[in-house]
């Protein structure tokens, strides 16, 4: 709800001066689910977001880290995630309206440990899916978005 009014704060110019900033509020805001103690891309968990943001007067956009608390911490698990997302959005869901992935060129995460070269292509924040992961991933929930117009042009 505050992201979608409008505020003024202060704040430092590109100069490095103080300043006064005011925004307009964004009616295009949106939810993200994470997980929590369990998982919550599920329908059931889908719907009651959505009614929460309903009562409030807030467009019905729900956003999944298909990481996280979602996967259970287990990157290879966010592939899972988004397929049950695919397979929601190929049923009609327009709530759905984007996903976030820990993806890398190649999967996994490393430390940084002085004198020890980095692997190429290796997260140093989060682990990772690969990049085939991603793009099987991408061109799934792309079908699925290309099946949910379909079903709505009908």
């Amino acid at each position: 709800r505050a992201a979608s009014q409008p505020h003024h704060f202060l704040s430092m110019t590109v100069d490095g001066r103080s300043g006064i900033f005011s925004t307009t509020g964004n009616e295009d805001c949106h939810i993200i689910l994470r997980g929590g103690v369990v998982p919550n891309y599920d329908r059931e968990n889908i719907m009651q977001a959505v009614e929460k943001l309903e009562v409030y007067g807030l467009r019905p956009n729900v956003m999944f880290d298909c990481s996280h608390a979602n996967s259970n911490k287990q990157p290879q698990r966010q592939v899972d995630v988004a397929r049950d997302l695919s397979s929601q959005i190929s049923a009609g869901n327009q709530n759905i309206m984007g996903v976030m992935l820990e993806s890398h060129i190649n999967a996994g995460r490393q430390d940084i440990v002085p004198g020890k070269p980095l692997d190429y292509g290796v997260s140093i924040t989060d682990a990772c899916i690969n990049w085939r992961d991603t793009d099987g991933v991408l061109r799934s929930l792309a079908e699925a978005v290309t099946v949910r117009r379909q079903r709505d042009a009908a």
